[in-house]
Formats: structure tokens, C-alpha cells, sequence
């Protein structure tokens, strides 16, 4: 998964809806001073894509490496 951070407005929508719970709040902020979304365990990453369904900003891109 990667987070486009310049689109990211920290709303926090994709963390509610994360089975996995592999997403949080990052301490950077992006552009517009929003403190942007990061994977925190890659690798407990399903796929699912909940996150980037729920993304108002279109600021996540979901694929999962074989």
C-alpha cells in the first residue's frame, strides 16, 4: 500500500476501517499541514482495500506484492 501524503487529509476514515489495524496517524506533516496516514506493519497487510474505499481524497493506493 502507499499514501499519496499530499493528497492525505488526515481525516482518519481509513484507520476506523482497517481490519488489520496497520494504519495511523505519521508524525510528518505534508504541504497543507496535515499530519498524513502511514502503514505501521506492512507486512499484517491483507489487501482488503476497506482503506482506500472509504478515502475521500483518493490518497491511498491498495496492492498487495507476491
Amino acid at each position: 500500500m502507499q499514501v499519496l501524503s499530499e493528497k492525505c487529509k488526515s481525516c482518519g476514515l481509513c484507520i476506523a476501517v482497517c481490519p488489520r489495524k496497520v494504519l495511523a496517524v505519521g508524525d510528518k506533516a505534508n504541504s497543507k499541514g496535515y499530519y498524513t496516514i502511514v502503514v505501521t506493519d506492512e507486512e499484517s497487510c491483507v489487501g482488503c482495500a476497506l482503506c482506500g474505499l472509504v478515502c475521500p481524497d483518493v490518497a491511498l493506493e491498495v496492492y498487495k506484492e507476491s
